[in-house]
C-alpha cells in the first residue's frame, strides 16, 4: 500500500544527495516506515520530517536517518549499538545494513516506547537487533566493543563510556548541543579520538548521567 510513496521518498532522498550508496538505497526500500509511527498518522509516515511517537519523543526525518547511516559508512556483519531506541524505525534500516551475520544494540529510557520498538521489529520480522531499556547516555557495556556507536538524540558532550565502548577504527555519530546542534563523527583511532563536524541538525536532548 505504501510501496510508492516509500519509492518516491527514497528518489527524492537521492536527488538532494541524503542517499549516496546502494546499500542504503536497499535498506530504506526495505524497511516499513509506516509500520513504526502511530496509526493515526501513518498517512504522514513517506514525508520527510520527524513525527510524534510518544513521550516528548520523535522518530527522526527519514533524510536524517540517511545522513547517520552513509557517515557510519556501516557493513554486513558488523555490531552497532543506537542509543534512542524511539519506535524502532532507525535501528529496522540499520539491521539490513549489518545484515544476518551482525547485529544491533539499541538502548531505551522510555520503557514504553522500548516495548513498542520491540514490537514493531517483530511485526516486519527484524530479529538481528536487540532493545534494551535504561540510561543511553552511558552505552551498554555488556555487548561491547561495537564497531559503531550513534545517537538519537542531543548530548551537551560526547560521552567518554561512549567513546570507550567503541572498538580501535570505530566510529561514535553523536548531535551535540540543545537542541540545535552539530553533527559530530568521533574516530577512534589507537586510543585517540579525531572528530568531524558534519553540520547543524536538531534533536531532541539526551538524558540520564552524561546527558541533560
Amino acid at each position: 500500500m505504501y510501496e510508492d510513496e516509500r519509492e518516491q521518498l527514497v528518489k527524492r532522498l537521492k536527488i538532494h544527495g541524503y542517499i549516496r550508496s546502494s546499500e542504503v538505497e536497499k535498506a530504506f526500500l526495505e524497511t516499513p516506515r509506516e509500520e513504526f509511527v502511530p496509526d493515526v498518522i501513518k498517512n504522514h509516515a513517506y514525508i520527510d520530517t520527524p513525527l510524534e511517537i510518544g513521550n516528548g519523543q520523535t522518530i527522526s526525518a527519514p533524510h536524517m536517518v540517511a545522513i547517520m547511516c552513509e557517515a557510519l559508512d556501516i557493513k554486513k556483519g558488523q555490531i552497532i549499538l543506537e542509543i534512542g531506541a524511539g519506535s524502532g524505525y532507525h535501528a529496522a534500516v540499520v539491521s539490513k545494513l549489518v545484515g544476518n551475520k551482525g547485529h544491533v544494540y539499541t538502548i531505551e529510557r522510555f520503557s514504553s516506547l522500548a516495548e513498542n520498538a520491540k514490537k514493531n521489529l517483530e511485526k516486519v520480522g527484524i530479529n538481528n537487533v536487540t532493545v534494551e531499556t535504561g540510561d543511553g547516555s552511558c552505552g551498554l557495556a555488556k555487548y561491547a566493543p561495537y564497531d559503531s556507536i550513534y545517537v538519537t538524540c542531543a548530548s551537551p558532550d560526547i560521552p567518554s563510556p561512549l567513546v570507550e565502548q567503541l572498538k580501535q577504527n570505530g566510529k561514535l555519530l553523536i548531535p551535540v548541543g540543545k537542541h540545535i546542534c552539530d553533527l559530530k563523527l568521533v574516530h577512534k583511532k589507537d586510543n585517540k579520538i579525531d572528530v568531524e563536524n558534519l553540520g547543524g541538525c536538531a534533536f531532541v536532548p539526551l538524558v540520564g548521567k552524561y546527558g541533560f
